[in-house]
């Protein structure tokens, strides 16, 4: 089934100003749910954020959240098959056994969806408040610009999981290689200020300014040229694949479905149940 942009449940998509500056608005919305990444919010993104990059009366995305939350993470609770949607990658073996049909469902929600929406060919302003939180990360580390409010805080907690970290492991990228370690074996927050003094996120500012921060940013970046701005980003982007970023980000995918496979094979799950849960030796 192809997501109708006329008909979204878990996001609100927009366009303010279409025209040569145009700015293309899309907005979690499962606030009830701490904006929880389900299947449908996979693809209706994947659907606004295509509509929005292909339009000529779009020059920017500005990528936010309804609630006081940016996003909690993967939903562990949705029970939506993925045969209600229309694949977007041409893979399969999604109901395979072993760990090949999960790591098959994963590279086509996760892996290759972010690597997607990473490189849309026009800038992408992200506004995050509240926690954002493992599979959250993913969705935020996508922009090319990220605001934070005062009260933002990031954490991937996974490797408590028996896991190395979320699909898209963009954090050696996103807060260098000696953060990213603390912030994977301890689990512990991220405040907004830590995140812009590490690199991860471009400005903090106060609780309520933060939607017209965003949109007051993507105004001015509108105002440029929208070639130079594809240029700009791929020539950014492509600095960062010319130091193995691609590769990197593949090897610890695969790393993470060793783990998985490994939880399975000794507790049964796909994750460590913790210390309470686990098996007796």
């Amino acid at each position: 089934m192809a997501v109708d942009l006329k008909d979204l449940k878990t996001i609100h998509y927009e366009v303010e100003n279409p025209g040569e500056n145009g700015i293309a608005i899309v907005t979690l919305d499962r606030p009830e749910a701490r904006n929880a990444q389900n299947k449908r919010m996979t693809y209706e993104l994947e659907a606004a954020f295509t509509d929005a990059a292909r339009r000529s009366d779009v020059k920017v995305i500005v990528f936010r959240a309804e609630g006081p939350h940016f996003c909690s993470g993967h939903d562990m609770r949705d029970t939506e098959s993925h045969k209600e949607f229309s694949l977007v990658f041409p893979y399969g073996g999604f109901g395979r056994e072993g760990q090949e049909g999960h790591m098959a469902w994963e590279e086509e929600v996760y892996f290759n969806m972010c690597w997607r929406w990473r490189n849309l060919p026009k800038p992408v302003i992200a506004a995050a408040q509240g926690k954002t939180i493992a599979g959250g990360l993913m969705l935020l580390w996508i922009a090319d610009v990220i605001i934070a409010s005062e009260d933002a805080m990031f954490s991937d907690p996974v490797v408590g999981m028996g896991v190395n970290g979320v699909e898209y492991f963009a954090h050696p990228w996103e807060v260098g290689p000696r953060k990213a370690k603390e912030m994977l074996f301890t689990g512990e927050w991220l405040t907004a200020h830590e995140a812009m003094q590490w690199g991860m996120v471009n400005k903090v500012v106060p609780n309520d300014k933060l939607r017209d921060a965003a949109l007051d940013m993507a105004r001015t970046i509108a105002k440029r040229p929208s070639f130079a701005l594809k240029l700009a980003k791929e020539s950014v982007n492509q600095t960062l694949e010319a130091q193995g970023q691609w590769n990197a980000l593949r090897t610890a995918f695969v790393h993470q479905h060793l783990a998985h496979s490994h939880n399975r094979v000794k507790y049964g799950m796909p994750v460590d149940p913790g210390p309470s849960n686990r098996k007796k030796d």
